[in-house]
């Protein structure tokens, strides 16, 4: 779980109403200089120190960490030793080769890092995750916005282990949690009996290709209704008259629902380039991948029906085509126009309903 911090130290607008949103969505941290503005929080937020210009205060309770400037303040391993009641972490501002080396140090050997970096550029970011690999400390990169944060979390895969950010109204802690939550939203997949296969006719159909390969195991969720969808696999594997396309999925018809971020539905139809979609692997695992490109072209199709073991019914309506497939249990391949009743197929099953793409609890039928 990525670890969002709050940095209410030059917060302009209602910082009451800011704490108190930012404890409501449970964020991981308050950040202030004064040890004062510490003191009403409750136990589940860490509380962190992260003093100005000047020495540190006599009294460091109740911060549970505070994090220093070695420059301004000392080295955190020798204020450890003088106050062996709270924790502390390093701060660094990479501006140059020489600060970007610290802040690697920092990463292989301290217990936090909390890193700033005055240019745009991820790259020393990239640099600071690869040297800190293995290491057992967490590193806190500090963003200016929530977009900026969900970039963060990605960065070389696996992205820091946290973001500080300084909100400016009520409504970006809420963003924030969300962003680092709509990252790490694996899924329970069950397996779908087939129940029966049959032409459609012909029909527009979407193949998806992405900024990104897939993995062997990996596709993206589809569906004709929004309470049952089937993992459809990308065209990773090999394939007798055509070149693999592993950025690809062919997807299936134009009506049909996928997941993208936040638990939100699309119709394939509303995919453009640069939206995200949900990617998912055969244990369930997910990640958002970005879109490059819809082509939506008029196939024969095949309706496939099948039936979870709760009784709840599931169709998907692909393209008509021996390569286009679905993926089964253990990650197995399998190509739509062999699928048989009896088959087994991994799906998912969203229990709620969906209002423009956004999951409500009402009443809604589909067929």
């Amino acid at each position: 779980m990525k670890l969002c911090w709050l940095d209410i130290r030059d917060v302009t607008g209602p910082k009451e109403a800011i704490v108190e949103e930012a404890v409501h969505q449970r964020v991981d941290a308050v950040v202030a200089a004064d040890p004062a503005d510490l003191e009403t929080l409750p136990p589940t937020v860490k509380k962190v120190l992260f003093p100005r210009e000047g020495p540190l205060p006599d009294k460091l309770a109740p911060a549970d960490l505070v994090v220093v400037d070695p420059a301004r303040h000392g080295e955190p391993a020798e204020l450890a030793r003088r106050h062996p009641e709270v924790e502390f972490g390093r701060f660094v501002e990479i501006t140059d080769a020489d600060s970007l080396e610290d802040a690697c140090r920092s990463a292989r050997h301290d217990r936090w890092s909390l890193l700033s970096f005055r240019d745009p550029t991820k790259i020393p970011l990239e640099i600071v995750l690869a040297a800190a690999a293995g290491a057992n400390g967490s590193i806190i990169t500090r963003v200016a916005d929530v977009e900026e944060a969900r970039i963060v979390f990605g960065v070389l895969e696996h992205g820091s282990d946290g973001v500080l950010l300084a909100p400016r109204t009520v409504g970006e802690a809420t963003a924030l949690k969300a962003a680092a939550l709509s990252e790490h939203a694996d899924l329970e997949l069950v397996e779908l009996e087939v129940t029966g296969i049959s032409r459609a006719g012909m029909g527009e159909r979407a193949c998806v290709d992405t900024c990104t390969n897939f993995r062997l195991d990996e596709g993206i969720l589809v569906g004709s209704h929004s309470t049952g969808m089937i993992l459809c696999c990308s065209e990773t594997h090999p394939l007798p008259y055509m070149p693999t396309r592993p950025f690809r999925v062919n997807a299936g018809a134009l009506h049909s629902y996928t997941l993208s971020a936040d638990r939100r539905t699309n119709y394939l139809s509303e995919l453009r380039s640069g939206g995200r979609v949900l990617a998912v692997d055969a244990q369930g695992r997910s990640r958002l991948v970005t879109v490059g490109r819809v082509k939506i072209e008029t196939r024969p199709l095949l309706a496939i029906d099948a039936v979870a073991p709760s009784g709840v019914r599931v169709n998907l309506i692909v393209q008509d085509d021996w390569h286009v497939r679905v993926l089964g249990p253990g990650g197995t391949v399998l190509n739509v126009t062999e699928l048989t009743e009896g088959t087994k197929v991994l799906g998912c099953l969203p229990v709620e309903q969906r209002h423009v793409g956004y999951p409500i609890d009402e009443f809604c039928i589909e067929k």
